[in-house]
């Protein structure tokens, strides 16, 4: 399995799908993680800091994330497969304040590589961040999640081919979500089941 997976990851960082059916891309495929990882997170799409480095997580969005998680960079990186709904950076928004996000043709052009990710990876854990990667995991055809907001996901536990999965907000400051009422104590309640999955797969 781990040679098929360094395989898979080899193809996605060669990739140009995206860029081949027209859409302005702006960075090549960005993702991090190894054979073995049980815990897996899923990210929208990387932004200009992390196209720049070619590394999930890397800009502000990043560091709000790893104090939600209680983690320093090393051990975030030790403990997640990091992917995202799309792998390369999408640009800004036209004309606007921002970052575009992925158009729907775009999110099925990547959905092979974390499909993949998750068959060969098995994880025990799967935590989607934000409202396109929940959805993205948690909303197929038929999903009770599908249509749910936030408010109703975040601070619960799913199941997804044996995986438990426990969805986050994004952890952008452009995001008021965290602020509103009651939504810290749902976001504490996902931090504290993520951590104890977390302790469990350590044991």
């Amino acid at each position: 399995m781990s040679a098929a997976l360094l395989a898979v990851q080899a193809a996605c960082r060669d990739c140009h799908a995206c860029h081949d059916a027209g859409f302005q891309v702006e960075s090549l495929p960005v993702f991090e993680g190894r054979p073995g990882q049980q815990a897996y997170l899923l990210g929208q799409a990387p932004g200009i800091v992390e196209g720049d480095e070619r590394r999930p997580w890397r800009g502000r969005a990043g560091k709000q994330l790893r104090r939600w998680l209680g983690l320093d960079e090393e051990a975030f990186y030790a403990t997640f497969y990091c992917a995202s709904v799309t792998r390369c950076y999408p640009g800004r928004v036209p004309g606007g304040r921002g970052d575009r996000a992925p158009s729907p043709p775009e999110r099925d052009l990547c959905a092979r590589w974390r499909d993949e990710e998750l068959r060969l990876l098995a994880p025990r854990l799967v935590v989607p961040v934000g409202g396109l990667a929940i959805q993205g995991l948690l909303g197929g055809a038929g999903s009770r999640t599908g249509s749910l907001p936030l408010t109703a996901l975040i601070g619960e536990r799913f199941q997804r081919d044996g995986a438990v999965v426990i969805p986050l907000p994004h952890p952008s400051g452009a995001s008021s979500w965290p602020h509103q009422p009651g939504n810290r104590e749902r976001l504490d309640r996902a931090l504290a089941a993520i951590a104890a999955e977390l302790t469990a797969i350590a044991l």
